[in-house]
């Protein structure tokens, strides 16, 4: 397969361009007189800029080279053989118009890869079977079978990996625009995938959405989402459906679950794990646009994403734990891999490890056992550049092929865990530490799509754009910024 080369701007061009934009987003962080505006960050440097283009074409082959040939599911993980998660899928979605735009293939090849996923997706079977299905009432199964897309095992109807997997079918549907009858066909199989989702129905304590359904005993699971994490995602699909909407007093109950509080100095919303802070804004630009919650704090979602990203800088450089490898330009703490679960003594002191967990760290919960996740910096370059590219960069820099590698960053790693223990994924670099071994899709998405987003904005200006989105956001409440001139826009079509 032929691709083209990828169409680069000059790095002074692109440094001048994200001067400007640094400057903008500084202008609209805060209107808070007691958190003073940052400083707009300097662009990166030329050799930071080189390994960014690097680091988004080797995240974007992931997705591409990965998929199933004839499902065009995505796995969960690589090389580790695996289920494909629908999530990832919507991770995917993304990736693939990011790879026409940056030229790592065409616009007919994302356009094809593109219109055969989502026909797939929409030819599964639905039901409320436990087995020979991928979904029910438009939800899809946490986990498919990478050769069938039938449901994997025994794993919950999941609200919130639906909610994923839609975030890419929509940017799809926004992004493939053109007349073309393929493009066409994107646009209408994704209205499909997302108009017949029944949100109300899974609202099995209104009005919040439950997080899981099991076939097994037609029972919905006990826990529902509250705020503040990923879910926000959710919440703004859920009320932007023009068919099957949950009432806008749901997002009124999710901000009442919200807690806010100070940690190394920054005021904002409490969520440790970095994902709930990133995962929607890979699709909903949050700059300048408020809730009510908000609105009475005097910022918004995109400054409260970045006074968690500094805060949790802070803690690693404090690294009050004192784990190895940590320092103001190595952090990172998020749902990840790790080695296993249980206690190693090191240095005369018992450390406890996790395997896969959400770690985190802010004043609502501290979960750490040393594991660095780059998705962490990655998700959270547009909030705050200068110090995610510079820990991206430290790095790679410091551990070289053991973290970077043909398809970007790994997973994880930990530089505390240098001594023989019973690991059960990845493997542990004498002198250096654990270092997984695997790729996660719902890692990848966040760096390849955030660093997009800051340097063209594309997914946000295309979701700008899409009418469910900007429903959503009305309905919850938002209003500023885009907001105003996108809904004029629409309601004059």
């Amino acid at each position: 397969m032929q691709t083209q080369r990828c169409r680069h701007v000059s790095p002074r061009t692109f440094r001048g361009a994200l001067t400007a934009l640094a400057l903008v987003l500084a202008a609209c962080q805060s209107n808070d007189a007691s958190a003073p505006l940052p400083p707009a960050p300097p662009p990166p440097s030329p050799r930071a800029f080189a390994f960014l283009d690097t680091l988004s074409e080797r995240t974007f082959r992931w997705f591409w080279e990965t998929q199933n040939p004839t499902t065009h599911l995505i796995p969960d993980r690589y090389p580790t053989k695996s289920f494909s998660s629908i999530a990832a899928v919507g991770f995917g979605l993304n990736a693939y118009a990011i790879g026409a735009e940056r030229g790592y293939v065409t616009r007919a090849e994302a356009r094809d890869r593109t219109l055969a996923t989502l026909r797939f997706m929409y030819q599964l079977p639905q039901g409320p079977d436990a087995t020979g299905v991928a979904g029910y009432k438009g939800f899809f199964y946490h986990f498919l079978d990478m050769d069938t897309g039938m449901r994997y095992k025994d794993v919950e109807l999941s609200s919130i990996d639906t909610s994923l997997l839609l975030g890419g079918v929509l940017f799809a549907q926004s992004y493939f625009d053109g007349a073309d009858p393929a493009e066409v066909s994107i646009r209408a199989y994704a209205d499909s995938i997302y108009r017949r989702v029944d949100w109300a129905w899974f609202q099995n304590q209104p009005p919040l959405v439950s997080m899981g359904w099991t076939p097994e005993n037609t029972k919905f699971n006990s826990y529902q989402w509250k705020g503040l994490d990923e879910a926000m995602l959710l919440y703004i699909l859920a009320l932007g459906s023009p068919t099957h909407p949950v009432d806008t007093a749901a997002w009124k109950k999710w901000t009442e679950t919200y807690q806010w509080g100070t940690y190394y100095q920054q005021e904002h919303l409490g969520g440790a794990p970095l994902f709930w802070h990133q995962y929607t804004q890979v699709w909903v630009d949050f700059r300048g646009i408020q809730d009510e919650y908000l609105r009475g704090k005097g910022i918004d979602y995109f400054e409260n994403s970045r006074r968690a990203t500094v805060a949790q800088r802070a803690y690693a450089a404090d690294n009050p734990n004192k784990w190895t490898g940590y320092a103001a330009n190595i952090w990172g703490l998020t749902a990840c891999d790790g080695p296993f679960d249980g206690n190693v003594t090191i240095d005369g002191k018992s450390r406890h490890f996790y395997s896969y967990a959400a770690r985190g760290a802010d004043f609502t919960e501290v979960r750490d056992d040393g594991t660095i996740a780059p998705t962490s910096a990655g998700g959270s370059i547009p909030f705050a550049p200068d110090v995610a590219i510079e820990a991206l960069v430290a790095m790679r820099d410091k551990y070289g092929d053991d973290v970077f590698q043909q398809y970007g960053f790994i997973d994880a790693f930990n530089p505390t865990l240098t001594t023989s223990a019973p690991i059960i994924a990845g493997r542990i670099v004498p002198g250096k530490g654990w270092f997984d071994t695997d790729y996660l899709g719902i890692d990848q998405g966040p760096i390849i799509a955030m660093l997009e987003n800051y340097k063209s904005e594309l997914i946000w200006k295309k979701m700008r754009t899409n009418p469910y989105i900007v429903r959503g956001l009305q309905r919850a409440g938002f209003t500023g910024g885009w907001l105003a001139s996108a809904a004029q826009a629409q309601g004059a079509h």
